[in-house]
């Protein structure tokens, strides 16, 4: 074990804490509270949670809890949180059988996702009938996963699954043929444990071409699709093919053919889960897939005249099983959100090719969706500007304001000049949101545009206004479960879902100066995190407050502050992963400013009893090989 942790400064003299680093450990509190509460209420003593569904939105109710740890929770958190993910993959594993819920699916294999009904169920669905895991939600489910890498990399079974996942991806698992090495791209539109997914039912068809659900509500009568779509293949789909049987063979075939067989850019997510394995092992075969599975896509994209298409066939050509027509798939850019879903994964992609290789260029998948929604955006007579995130035959359509996602983390990955103009522009154009606002952050949505306007030096109490209101919210969310007053059997009874009062965007963007992670799927954004040197553990010491007050392409401004009576020590790292460098700080002390080089990943600081400080750090952003090693990491 060495330290690789840079020089080491202190801070010095004593100060009256700014508010807002008492909030921020307020808050800490209460989620913790709120966390360990939820458990006990939520969960039999073995962990297993009193509610059924989909796997991947078992893991999602504790999908934060390892990055809550890694910004400074207790270690308590953490436990809980391995615990949580051992007790969903056992429970929902196709060879057993879970005591709470005999009705529950099937829905792992080998640990990763495999949904199929059983025998016995609702005739709706035919009994040994695989379901789709489209990687919209095996994102969501892994982050997880993902956030153990962050919490502690040391831990063996992740590790060991970290490979093992990624080999379902990238071909190198011999029994699931997932991608085509050759043609570089996946066979079919749904990857899983098992094997790509060639044939749906017609409840699934429906499902996809209309909406709804045959248990839960009556399809919705949307002819040119939900999630997708038929066109041009089957323009004018009537919304009752399914009550002749013919008919009904015929568009659950045609659903199979257009659908089905290829690509789509929604799977660039699996990006995230190879770079994973990267992260863990440093080994370079997954570094060499991630970037050719992303260059494959910036190739179509630029073949397509900068427009990310949103299907291949299974020869790879773009619209090959439409007819040519670039747009229609799954999730792409004619479905119920349009590309607003779609660029979840472009967005994973860019960042994981963009993280390991610090090459800008793959940071076009997304600047170049960017371009076409400006080029194709108008001004409605109360002066805001609008963006068509959908396309269908009669060209865009379903005009609204920009979402609150991908362009700040295009912006974060580059703090380039062109992409701070774009989000200039987005907030000229503005004129029905107020940026000096503090909303209530939406882990799906994102909530990024105060903490660029804070940035820019608009909204400078923007900090302690973001903790009072997250503050309130946790509190809320913790007097949501005292007042629970179910017993465990009606819990079950009603599966009514488990709350989840663990909120980590607003505290991404304050500690760590970026946007939060991209919610289906993304791997941690950060411009600095912070290690407790003296317990050797990821995330803030105790009574240790810190927030980002400067952000821009070569320089990152940190203050820290301690609020107890005992010294702490912080070891300070450049990125999530330390693939950045610092070149040099300044800050202040008792003998006044000073200027110390660095050139590391790391530097310390040692902060007295009640004392904080303020460091001016010089980066050379992507300069080194990211890895979840800790600085005391060989």
């Amino acid at each position: 074990m060495s330290l690789q942790q840079g020089p080491v400064i202190s801070a010095s003299g004593t100060a009256q804490p700014p508010r807002w680093a008492v909030l921020q450990r307020n808050l800490f509190q209460v989620m913790e509270e709120a966390a360990d509460l939820t458990i006990k209420t939520y969960c039999d003593s073995d962990g297993v949670p009193y509610f059924a569904d989909d796997v991947d939105d078992l893991y999602e109710r504790f999908y934060n809890w390892p990055l809550f740890y890694a910004m400074g929770a207790s270690e308590h958190i953490l436990n809980l949180a391995k615990q949580e993910y051992e007790a969903i993959n056992l429970s929902n594993a196709h060879d057993s059988v879970n005591p709470h819920y005999p009705w529950l699916f099937p829905q792992l294999h080998n640990e990763y996702y495999s949904l199929q009904v059983p025998q016995g169920e609702s005739p709706s669905w035919i009994p040994g009938q695989r379901i789709i895991t489209d990687w919209h939600h095996m994102g969501e489910g892994n982050q997880l996963f993902y956030g153990f890498g962050v919490a502690d990399p040391l831990i063996e079974k992740h590790m060991d699954r970290s490979q093992r996942f990624a080999a379902l991806m990238t071909g190198e698992d011999p029994h699931v043929k997932n991608y085509d090495h050759k043609l570089n791209q996946f066979r079919s539109v749904y990857t899983d444990g098992k094997d790509p997914i060639f044939e749906v039912n017609a409840e699934q068809a429906k499902g996809f071409l209309h909406g709804g659900s045959p248990t839960v509500a009556p399809w919705v009568p949307r002819p040119m699709g939900v999630r997708v779509s038929l066109y041009p293949v089957i323009k004018d789909l009537e919304l009752d093919w399914w009550t002749r049987p013919s008919r009904e063979k015929e568009v659950v075939d045609a659903f199979n053919k257009i659908i089905l067989l290829g690509d789509i850019p929604h799977n660039l997510a699996a990006t995230a889960l190879v770079t994973n394995a990267y992260l863990h092992t440093g080994d370079e075969k997954y570094k060499s897939w991630v970037t050719r599975y992303a260059d494959g896509w910036l190739d179509r994209m630029r073949k397509n005249g900068g427009i990310m298409p949103d299907n291949i066939g299974p020869t790879g050509v773009i619209g090959e099983q439409r007819e040519g027509q670039w747009w229609g798939g799954w999730y792409g850019w004619n479905c119920y959100k349009g590309m607003d879903i779609g660029l979840t994964s472009i967005t994973v992609g860019a960042e994981c090719a963009h993280l390991l290789t610090g090459d800008d260029s793959y940071l076009d998948l997304i600047r170049s969706q960017m371009h076409v929604l400006f080029e194709n955006s108008k001004v409605d007579d109360k002066g805001q500007r609008l963006f068509s995130w959908r396309y269908g035959p009669d060209g865009w359509f379903d005009y609204k304001p920009m979402p609150i996602k991908w362009l700040p983390h295009l912006y974060h990955a580059s703090l380039s000049t062109n992409d701070r103009q774009l989000m200039e522009q987005v907030r000229d154009g503005d004129v029905e949101r107020d940026w000096g606002s503090v909303p209530r952050i939406n882990a799906k949505s994102g909530g990024d545009w105060a903490f660029f306007h804070y940035h820019d030096g608009k909204f400078p109490d923007w900090p302690e206004r973001l903790m009072e209101s997250e503050l309130t919210q946790a509190q809320e969310a913790l007097d949501r479960v005292k007042s629970e007053s179910r017993s465990s059997d009606q819990i079950i009874s009603e599966n009514t879902g488990i709350p989840n009062p663990v909120s980590t965007e607003s505290l991404t963007q304050m500690m760590f100066g970026a946007p939060g992670t991209v919610y289906n799927g993304g791997l941690l954004r950060a411009t600095v995190r912070y290690f407790d040197a003296d317990r050797k553990r990821a995330g803030l010491p105790d009574d240790v407050s810190a927030l980002v007050d400067e952000l821009g392409p070569d320089v990152v401004g940190v203050q820290l502050v301690n609020l107890g009576g005992e010294s702490r020590r912080v070891s300070v790292q450049s990125g999530a992963f330390g693939e950045h460098e610092f070149t040099e700080i300044t800050y202040r002390d008792s003998d006044g400013q000073k200027t110390v080089p660095v050139n590391s990943k790391y530097f310390e600081v040692v902060l007295p009893p009640s004392t904080e400080i303020g460091i001016k750090c010089r980066l050379n952003r992507y300069a080194n090989t990211p890895a979840y090693a800790f600085p005391w990491h060989s």
